[in-house]
């Protein structure tokens, strides 16, 4: 099993498609095995996005990304970082895949409704950003 992190961000949140994002999620085969609901602060998101503090869009994304509340998930699944990554298509919605997350629900490459971990290793990284050991509950 591999597991990967993501995040339904503010705009999720605000437009309440939780529920509808979890399900598709949950339809696609993923476990959830830690979730929270949380307000980053502009000191949190810059930290956690800190990869990204020399890009153009940093400043925009932290001020997102604090904007309102967010929900992390771990997920689990075989092959989880490309199977979830196919699952929410590409970071601009006019640039994704019918029938994928951001399709459906997110307005534009800003506000994507959702964060998925480009590998393994990234996921392990972010998913200690929010959740201790003891939060990652599996069930059997």
């Amino acid at each position: 099993m591999e597991r990967t992190l993501t995040i339904l961000k503010p705009d999720c949140v605000r437009k309440q498609l939780i529920g509808a994002v979890i399900d598709k999620i949950e339809r696609a085969g993923f476990r959830v095995v830690a979730m929270k609901k949380t307000r980053l602060t502009q000191a949190t998101a810059g930290e956690f996005y800190a990869v990204h503090r020399e890009r153009p869009f940093y400043g925009e994304l932290v001020e997102f990304m604090s904007s309102g509340p967010c929900v992390p998930m771990i997920l689990e699944k075989e092959n989880a970082v490309a199977d979830f990554r196919t699952l929410i298509g590409a970071t601009d919605p006019a640039q994704a895949d019918e029938g994928t997350v951001r399709k459906l629900y997110a307005d534009s490459k800003g506000e994507n409704i959702v964060h998925g971990s480009d590998s393994a290793e990234n996921a392990a990284v972010e998913a200690g950003f929010f959740f201790s050991a003891e939060e990652v509950v599996r069930v059997d």
